[in-house]
């Protein structure tokens, strides 16, 4: 069903904030409300026409959207919640209205890791806008490189940063099940979200959900040296998987500079080229290569990958220098 009007309650959230400025790229109507709204998505959200009621405020209802669209942070008891069920309103979750009305026919490039999404994302989406592929996106942050944390994009590529968290309420499935990724990255995996993760198993289950929803012609990113991640491929994985880490992987990289604001880096044992940028850390080189590996396997050739890495700025708000 074509949508024409929604709703979205928690908007102010980077995730629902940025399904409000993909739905209204799409043409759909969009209002939302939220406790609170604070920069920058407050800023997003005005720029894209977009108005934001209280928390409270349940007159949406009268205008009869076609979906309310409940964010995770919402559960039963809330105003809002309680009367969109009470007259039998449509609704869904921000992943499944994602997956149904954005990344049906996308090649979808989710990056998922305990640590590392929001940054290595970006990275994968600003390598591909440097070539001219135009991609879709939805991050968690605000890559610097493009001003705005979601964009429908004009090719079939749609990167999301691919959360583990529960998706709803109503639906206790971690968000990255609904999004069917091409190419999936795994940064690292460490036991997170105590509050709905009774154990790191737990989590490794979910993670292992995700990996068996992508294609064998597809392809699976992730460490060499996480035992954590090589025990969720060992329950099963049906993809071919590339390797990144500092030697013995598929990619690999030499610092050039100790902070590792530059580095060599290597396929296959091959050097490929130098990056050098404003970024800094050895998590950041791991990034890169991952988002390195994800980019080429889109067709981006490996030269004007470190291309772009040497221009890519970061996550406002990551590691920013404020004074």
């Amino acid at each position: 069903m074509k949508m024409e009007k929604i709703h979205i309650l928690g908007i102010a959230g980077t995730f629902m904030g940025g399904i409000a400025q993909l739905a209204k790229a799409m043409g759909v109507e969009v209002t939302g409300s939220d406790k609170a709204i604070y920069p920058p998505m407050s800023t997003q959200l005005e720029q894209a026409g977009i108005s934001v009621s209280l928390e409270d405020d349940i007159a949406f209802l009268t205008s009869h959207p076609d979906a309310v669209v409940i964010g995770n942070a919402k559960s039963r008891g809330d105003v809002a919640v309680e009367a969109t069920l009470n007259i039998l309103q449509p609704y869904t979750s921000g992943p499944q209205w994602l997956a149904e009305h954005i990344l049906q026919d996308r090649w979808v490039i989710a990056v998922s890791g305990t640590h590392g999404k929001t940054t290595t994302a970006s990275m994968v989406a600003w390598i591909l806008e440097y070539v001219g592929l135009e991609p879709g996106f939805l991050i968690g942050g605000v890559p610097s490189n493009f001003g705005v944390s979601a964009r429908l994009g004009k090719s079939p590529f749609f990167v999301v940063e691919a959360d583990e968290y529960d998706t709803a309420f109503f639906d206790k499935r971690s968000k990255f099940v609904h999004y069917h990724p091409r190419t999936l990255v795994i940064n690292n995996l460490e036991f997170d979200h105590a509050d709905i993760f009774e154990n790191l198993a737990a989590i490794q289950t979910q993670f292992h959900h995700c990996v068996r929803t992508v294609p064998n012609n597809g392809l699976i990113i992730t460490p060499n040296d996480e035992t954590n991640v090589d025990e969720v491929l060992a329950k099963g994985c049906w993809t071919p998987v590339e390797t990144q880490g500092a030697q013995e992987a598929d990619w690999s990289y030499e610092l050039t500079q100790a902070d590792g604001s530059a580095f060599n880096v290597l396929h296959q044992g091959k050097l490929i080229g130098e990056v050098s940028w404003s970024m800094t850390g050895l998590h950041n080189v791991r990034n890169a290569l991952s988002a390195l590996a994800a980019a080429h396997y889109a067709g981006v050739m490996l030269s004007c990958g470190v291309e772009a890495l040497n221009q890519f700025s970061g996550v406002a708000r990551r590691m920013s220098l404020v004074g």
